[in-house]
C-alpha cells in the first residue's frame, strides 16, 4: 500500500502538471478560448459515453494487468505528445485525436486502479485506504500546479507533458511487485471470465440495474449530482467573488485556493478514519457543505471568507471520502467496475453541466446570490429527499396476540 500510494502521489503530480499547461498549450496552438473548452470537452466525453464498456471491462479482466496496461498506455499518449510539441508537430486536430485516446484509456483505468488499491488492504481498512487515496490525490495536485510552472519556465511546455508521461510509467513499474490481501476480489483469476460467480453475463446492463434498483447509490448519485450543478465549482464562483464584490486580486484568489487545498488535505485525513460511512453521512456532511457555502457567500471581508472556506473544504473533502466509500464497497465484488462504470458517467454529467448553470445563475443573481442561493439549494434539497424518504419508509407494526391466539399462531410457526 505504500509503494502504491507513492506511485499515485507521482502520477498525480505529473497529471496536474499537465492539466496545468494543457490550456495554454491549446491557446498557443490557436489562440482561440473556444478551441480550449473544446479540447477539455472531447477528453471529458469518452468517460460520459464509454464508462460504463470500461467498467464491465474492469469486471471481466485480471484487475493487476488492466492497471498495468491502461497506465502504459497513457503513459505513452503523453510522450507521444511531449515528441509532437518538442518537434513543433502538434495541431489543434492531432490534439483533439490524443485526448479523446486519453479519456476513452481513461474508462478503464480509473475504476482499475481504484479497485486495485482497496484489494491492497482488508476490508474493514477500505475507508482508511480510500482516505489515503484522497490525501495522496490532494498533494499530487498542489505538487504539480507547483511544478508545471518551474517546468514550463526551464523547459518549456512539452516538458509537463513528458513528466505526466514518465509519472505513468513508474506507475505501471509498480504495480507487478502489488501483493492484494487474500480473498480481495482481484486476486484471483475469476473475474476475468465472461461469466460472474453467481452464473450472470458480465454485461454493461446488468450494472446498470443493479445502480437503478439500489436506493442508496440512487440517493447518492442525486446528493452528488446537486452538489456538483450547485456548488463545488469555486474556481469559478469564488475567482468572481474575490476579484469583484471582495474587491481583491489574483493573489487573493491564490489564498483562497491554498486555504480550499489544504481544508481538503485535513478532510481526507478525517476521512480516513470512518469506518463504516452511510449515505446518510454524506448527505448531512453535503447539506452542511452548502449552507457554509452560502454563508460564504455574504462574506464582508476576505479574512472572513478564508475562515469560512476552509471548514467548508474539510466538510466537502470528508463527504467525498465518506461518498466513495460507500460506493466501492456496497457492490458485491464482481459488479463494482460496472458500477463505477455508470458513476464515472453520472459524475461526468454533473461536471459538465455545473460550470454552466453556476454561469447563468451569476448572470443572474451575481457571485454572491449565486453561492447563497447554490448553498440552500444543495442544503433544501437534501433535507427534502430525507423527509421524504422518511414519509415513504414504512414503520413496523408489531401485532399483539391474545392468550387465546398465540397458542395457535406458535403451533402454525
Amino acid at each position: 500500500m505504500r509503494w502504491w500510494s507513492l506511485a499515485n502521489f507521482v502520477s498525480n503530480a505529473g497529471t496536474w502538471m499537465q492539466l496545468t499547461v494543457q490550456n495554454l498549450l491549446v491557446l498557443q496552438i490557436t489562440g482561440s478560448a473556444a478551441a480550449t473548452g473544446l479540447s477539455v470537452s472531447v477528453q471529458a466525453a469518452p468517460a460520459l459515453l464509454i464508462s460504463l464498456a470500461g467498467g464491465a471491462a474492469v469486471d471481466r479482466w485480471p484487475r493487476k494487468l488492466t492497471a498495468l496496461v491502461s497506465q502504459a498506455l497513457l503513459g505513452t499518449v503523453a510522450l507521444v505528445t511531449a515528441v509532437l510539441v518538442a518537434t513543433d508537430r502538434l495541431d489543434l486536430t492531432v490534439l483533439l485525436v490524443l485526448a479523446a485516446v486519453t479519456g476513452t484509456i481513461a474508462t478503464v483505468d480509473g475504476p482499475a486502479c481504484a479497485l486495485l488499491g482497496n484489494d491492497l488492504v482488508r476490508p474493514e481498512d477500505v475507508p482508511s485506504a480510500i482516505g489515503v487515496g484522497s490525501l495522496v490525490h490532494s498533494a499530487g495536485r498542489l505538487a504539480g500546479t507547483a511544478f508545471a510552472g518551474v517546468a514550463v519556465g526551464f523547459l518549456g511546455t512539452g516538458a509537463a507533458y513528458a513528466a505526466n508521461g514518465l509519472s505513468f510509467l513508474f506507475v505501471a513499474s509498480v504495480v507487478p511487485f502489488l501483493r492484494p490481501v487474500a480473498g480481495a476480489a482481484g486476486r484471483g483469476t475469476a473475474l476475468a471470465r465472461r461469466k460472474d460467480p453467481e452464473g450472470g453475463d458480465m454485461t454493461v446492463r446488468e450494472g446498470l440495474a443493479f445502480f437503478a434498483r439500489r436506493p442508496r447509490l440512487v440517493a447518492l448519485a442525486g446528493i452528488t449530482g446537486v452538489s456538483a450543478v450547485f456548488g463545488r465549482n469555486y474556481g469559478l464562483t469564488l475567482a468572481v467573488l474575490v476579484t469583484g464584490p471582495l474587491a481583491g486580486g489574483a493573489g487573493s484568489f491564490g489564498t483562497v485556493s491554498t486555504v480550499l487545498a489544504v481544508g481538503g488535505i485535513v478532510g481526507a485525513v478525517l476521512g480516513a478514519r470512518l469506518r463504516k460511512p452511510s449515505v446518510r453521512l454524506v448527505g448531512a456532511l453535503a447539506a452542511t457543505g452548502g449552507l457554509l457555502q452560502a454563508v460564504a457567500g455574504l462574506s464582508p471581508s476576505l479574512a472572513v471568507l478564508l475562515l469560512l472556506v476552509l471548514p467548508m473544504a474539510v466538510v466537502e473533502s470528508v463527504s467525498d471520502t465518506a461518498g466513495t466509500t460507500v460506493l466501492q464497497t456496497d457492490p458485491p465484488a464482481h459488479l463494482r467496475g460496472r458500477v463505477l462504470g455508470v458513476w464515472g458517467s453520472i459524475s461526468t454529467g454533473w461536471g459538465l453541466a455545473g460550470p454552466p448553470a453556476l454561469g447563468l445563475l451569476m448572470e443572474l443573481a451575481g457571485a454572491r446570490g449565486a453561492l447563497v442561493a447554490g448553498g440552500l439549494i444543495i442544503a433544501g434539497a437534501i433535507g427534502t429527499g430525507h423527509l421524504l424518504r422518511q414519509r415513504r419508509t414504512p414503520t413496523p407494526v408489531t401485532p399483539l396476540l391474545t392468550e387465546e391466539r398465540r397458542p395457535a399462531l406458535e403451533t402454525a410457526a
